[in-house]
């Protein structure tokens, strides 16, 4: 069945975006986290990659036009699939004509530009130089958010770059900041509480201003105050201007730009700015560059003692008594990612007949070449990124284990995207190592080491953990030696990896001892047969008992 794309909203203060280049034409395959298009948006110009596969059938906004947010953009489908119905049925440009043509009869020229950008239609006026910020839409599937954190309260100066919540997806807790300056003036949605995409989440403006009234007429997704006047517009700029020319200065006078946010979190972390070099358009010092620095070993002794001091000084918690013979509960509220396993997790297993086979597999010479790789300066590979680098070639060489079910197809997956599940405070999160069949052993330990450690920090973006075709759990180092897991949807499998046991095992008819290690494949009977399964076993084997085979 096709697919309506429509302009995605790629900033919480886009409501238009211009289609700078097609990367795909009418009739191209399309897979799933291919790149369709560059969108540039108010913020910049961003890759926007394809949550489906098919074909391109139909282009709606062509290279160089510019379209409202929710606007069709392409249609993908079946080669040759009729699609006239889609194109006929009012797609999201024709339903975005009657604004556009309201506004230029009724309304003044400086206006227009103004109100045609609107996501909804105006309730009431905004006063000048006040903005509505919305509950963002920070991943695809995302619905609804769960405010985590206010970092700022009504009253406090806001900053452009500063960060206003904590927010919780359906894929992870995402710092949310201001793309404006001013001052905090309403929450909307308090912490703890959810809400759907598009919902008053904050209203920012000058000190003192009137705001009553505002939140009142504003609804999620329909009726919103109208945008301040033209001149507001103006402003911007000026802001924009005035908040770079605050940039620091290094010891010998020459200028240091940074983004405000960047700024903060280097003040936070106590790094000097004249100390990092800047990724940005001019060398420009970005939040990523901040976050990615490794400080001197000059400074970091005093970091230390002043962690130190930090700690002595730090209240211990206070233990809670439970007297003998009382009971006692604690609710804990359910976070917007628990929510999101506990509904992916069920349709996973209610809806797809899952079974498991398990087989036991020598790591002695695993154990051995993984000691010899190892010794290979700045090198760490550990036994998961050998039973993920196993993986990987033995889907090449099977690859109806990379599939996933649809209603009318089965989708086998050419590339090979592996799926690390990590466990975190809040639950359990699945980054993704893209073409993982290309990546060399070391690679793939210092990405895993990378995706999990940020996973962690909750600094994973949304894009890392979308694609995966495959999914690997282990539970190895918690000394689980065999256990069955839940497939992780689109997929069609998932390989639950045990700790390596020493034990006696029989080797040319003798009792020697060995280490082993079990694995359990959880297969979706949909696409995959048990012989199929079992055949991809063997050859995972293979490929982890002999590891010198990997390098073939």
């Amino acid at each position: 069945m096709a697919i309506k794309v429509t302009m995605p909203r790629l900033s919480d203060t886009m409501t238009e975006g211009t289609v700078a280049t097609w990367l795909k034409k009418v009739g191209d395959k399309i897979s799933e986290g291919d790149i369709l298009a560059e969108i540039e948006t108010d913020k910049a110009t961003m890759e926007f990659e394809s949550f489906n596969e098919g074909t391109l059938l139909h282009i709606g906004i062509q290279a160089g036009e510019t379209a409202p947010v929710d606007s069709l953009l392409a249609i993908i489908g079946k080669e040759g699939e009729d699609i006239s119905a889609l194109l006929a049925g009012g797609d999201a440009p024709a339903a975005a004509e009657a604004p556009k043509a309201e506004a230029k009869e009724d309304a003044p020229a400086a206006e227009t530009k103004t109100e045609t950008a609107a996501p909804a239609k105006a309730a009431t006026e905004l006063p000048k130089g006040v903005i509505v910020v919305t509950m963002p839409r920070l991943s695809d599937t995302m619905t609804e958010g769960t405010v985590a954190t206010w970092l700022k309260k009504e009253g406090d100066a806001v900053a452009e770059g500063d960060i206003l919540a904590e927010i919780e997806t359906d894929k992870a807790t995402m710092e949310f900041e201001s793309f404006n300056a001013g001052t905090l003036l309403y929450i909307g949605i308090q912490e703890g509480n959810t809400a759907p995409v598009d919902s008053l989440l904050a209203i920012i403006g000058p000190a003192g201003t009137d705001i009553s009234g505002i939140a009142d007429n504003y609804t999620a997704g329909g009726a919103a105050p109208a945008s301040a006047p033209a001149t507001e517009e103006k402003a911007a700029p000026a802001a924009e201007k005035a908040t770079e020319a605050t940039a620091d200065t290094s010891s010998n006078g020459g200028r240091i730009l940074a983004s405000p946010l960047a700024k903060k979190i280097a003040s936070d972390k106590g790094i000097q700015l004249s100390q990092v070099k800047g990724s940005g358009e001019n060398g420009r010092i970005v939040k990523s560059d901040i976050e990615n620095f490794t400080p001197s070993a000059q400074g970091q002794p005093a970091a230390k003692a002043a962690d130190a001091k930090q700690e002595a000084s730090a209240p211990a918690s206070p233990k809670v008594f439970v007297p003998a013979g009382e009971v006692y509960t604690e609710e804990i509220k359910n976070s917007q990612m628990r929510k999101i396993i506990a509904k992916r997790l069920a349709e996973s297993l209610f809806t797809a007949p899952h079974y498991n086979l398990v087989i036991e597999v020598s790591m002695d010479e695993a154990m051995g070449a993984r000691a010899t790789i190892n010794t290979v300066p700045d090198t760490k590979v550990s036994f998961n990124d050998m039973v993920i680098k196993a993986c990987a070639l033995a889907l090449k060489k099977h690859p109806k284990i990379n599939s996933q079910w649809k209603e009318d197809a089965i989708i086998i997956n050419h590339h090979v995207n592996i799926g690390v599940a990590v466990a975190v405070e809040d639950g359990l999160v699945v980054p993704v190592l893209k073409f993982t069949d290309a990546m060399s052993l070391s690679q793939i330990g210092a990405s895993v080491r990378d995706l999990a450690g940020r996973a962690k920090n909750k600094k994973l973006g949304p894009q890392e953990m979308e694609g995966s075709t495959f999914t690997v759990s282990n539970l190895g180092m918690f000394g689980i030696t065999e256990f069955n897991s839940i497939i992780n949807q689109p997929n069609s499998a998932i390989l639950s990896v045990g700790a390596i046991v020493e034990k006696p095992v029989v080797k040319n008819g003798q009792i020697v001892v060995g280490n082993t290690m079990m694995l359990s494949l959880a297969c979706d009977h949909r696409t995959i047969d048990g012989a199929t399964g079992a055949q991809f076993l063997q050859t995972l084997k293979q490929y982890i008992e002999s590891p010198v085979t990997m390098l073939a």
